[in-house]
């Protein structure tokens, strides 16, 4: 779509409605096929071009399948050791206050070994954003229980199903850090549909404007799919989490500015 050429057709400027941003890489995707992580990709691309902030911020990914991120986007991007990007990007944000800066981390590395510092930072109030991938599962390292795995659902090391009583109840993150003084908005979005992937995209405009007025944490969770750990197809994948994730992990707004 970027030269204009579609099928042997050539496509006037005007009807064109949609090429891909300048702020993504040429490289083809890696992730599994109807992996939400691509779209949050692109949402995040578009928001920095359209924002023109290309130049002026910095990302940090973890590990998981969220450390992909630097191969996608073209961006300052730091890796974090494991569960350990809001201090790096604390660090960061301290260092060049001037600087755009968030963080993209998946449900094992924020809501696991990563928590402590997740709600440190928040309850801080670091002027950063935190990009939260929630699809309940280990997705890179061989699909093992995650802190949000559902009640009975089953993973490579769940593989009975989730039992409460000994395994303890999915963790809500969201809900979690709306409730430290030190956020300053908190959302729970999602990509599967356009409708959900104009709010999310809506979302992260708001969290990167309020970045500029230097009031807080800003935490955005997207619940998303991961067809390969579920064992499903893209399409299955998405009505599941429709279905079962989120009643458990409900859409909207948990924390907006008064001014909004």
């Amino acid at each position: 779509m970027s030269d204009n050429i579609t099928k042997g057709k050539m496509i006037k400027p005007e009807n064109l409605v949609y090429t891909k941003s300048r702020v993504m890489t040429d490289n083809v995707t890696s992730y599994c096929p109807g992996c939400g992580h691509g779209t949050a990709h692109r949402i995040i691309a578009e928001v920095i071009e359209e924002m023109d902030i290309q130049s002026e911020i910095i990302g940090v990914a973890p590990v998981g399948c969220s450390v992909l991120m630097y191969d996608f986007l073209d961006l300052d991007i730091q890796q974090a050791a494991h569960g350990r990007a809001p201090a790096v990007a604390t660090a960061i944000k301290r260092l060049m206050p001037e600087k755009f800066v968030f963080t993209y981390q998946d449900d094992g590395d924020l809501a696991a070994i990563g928590t402590a510092e997740t709600i440190h930072a928040c309850n801080r109030g670091e002027n950063i954003m935190i990009v939260f991938i929630n699809n309940g599962i280990y997705g890179m390292t061989g699909g093992q229980m995650a802190p949000t795995t559902l009640e009975g659902m089953k993973s490579s090391t769940s593989p009975y199903g989730r039992d409460v009583a000994t395994m303890g109840n999915p963790l809500k993150m969201t809900d979690i850090v709306a409730t430290l003084p030190g956020t300053y908005y908190v959302t729970r979005q999602s990509v599967q549909k356009p409708a959900n992937v104009r709010k999310t995209k809506k979302a992260i405009r708001k969290a990167l404007e309020y970045q500029k007025l230097n009031r807080g944490t800003c935490f955005i969770e997207i619940v998303s799919n991961c067809p390969s750990g579920w064992k499903m197809t893209p399409v299955e994948s998405n009505k599941w989490m429709e279905d079962t994730m989120f009643p458990y992990y409900p859409l909207g707004d948990f924390k907006v500015p008064e001014e909004d």
